[in-house]
């Protein structure tokens, strides 16, 4: 039977999901007792919360500013992208090489998956923001399983240590960037399941490294606008509906 998690875990994996969701967007204001009472718990678990969140780089503390969600920088962004290929072009090589049948079956079902679940997005449709983070836990799922194919501890633990899938999840919320070309994850399964190794790292490159100009542009028009010099207004959202 799984260990209950604790208050704070609980609490991280809230938080982290409100962010992630894009319910928290860049700069949004993270002060612990209104988060506290949302939860219904003390201040000392959500403390523990934010300091993981804001060690692992999606939350950021300012002197007169406080804590916030994480305003990336182009530079920021850049580095992650550049980081997320060189790990994840590695894990598509050794995923063509290494993966058993089974795991090549799946990784096309899981490409198929998500190619889905982001075609049946409509912004006019009901729960329009709970179908896109599910697709988004879907894609992070898909990458993450190419790095589990490749047998090599080393190179799984450093795809889920640097954060870089959850890291393109943010950045997606935040520039709202929520299409992909038709297939754009079959075909790429397909590729990695062909054992052809360098066709599969050529193709993980050209996947990956897919949108960057066009979320550096739509994320740093977003931080003009509601000020990145420590004068930030708030996140301007949209009043929440019955659709959502």
């Amino acid at each position: 039977m799984k260990n209950k998690p604790s208050l704070a875990e609980s609490a991280y994996a809230t938080v982290r999901d409100w962010i992630l969701s894009g319910e928290y967007p860049p700069g949004t204001p993270l002060t612990r007792r209104p988060i506290a009472d949302r939860l219904g718990m003390s201040l000392i678990p959500v403390t523990e919360a934010l300091q993981r969140l804001e060690s692992e780089g999606l939350v950021e503390s300012l002197p007169r500013i406080g804590t916030r969600v994480r305003i990336p920088t182009p530079a920021q962004i850049r580095g992650h992208y550049d980081l997320r290929q060189a790990l994840e072009t590695q894990s598509a090589r050794l995923f063509s090489e290494r993966a058993t049948d089974a795991q090549r079956k799946r990784i096309v079902e899981m490409g198929n998956r998500v190619d889905a679940l982001y075609a049946a997005l409509d912004h006019g449709k009901p729960r329009f923001a709970a179908k896109l983070f599910r697709a988004h836990q879907e894609h992070a799922k898909f990458h993450l399983y190419v790095a589990g194919g490749t047998g090599s501890k080393p190179l799984i633990e450093a795809v889920e240590r640097s954060h870089v899938i959850i890291f393109n999840w943010l950045y997606n919320s935040a520039a709202h960037i929520e299409r992909h070309p038709p297939r754009w994850h079959g075909e790429l399964a397909e590729v990695l399941a062909d054992r052809d190794a360098e066709e599969a790292g050529r193709a993980m490159r050209l996947h990956t490294g897919y949108g960057m100009e066009d979320v550096i542009e739509r994320i740093s028009a977003y931080t003009i606008q509601n000020g990145h010099d420590g004068s930030y207004r708030g996140p301007q959202r949209r009043k929440p509906t019955g659709n959502d």
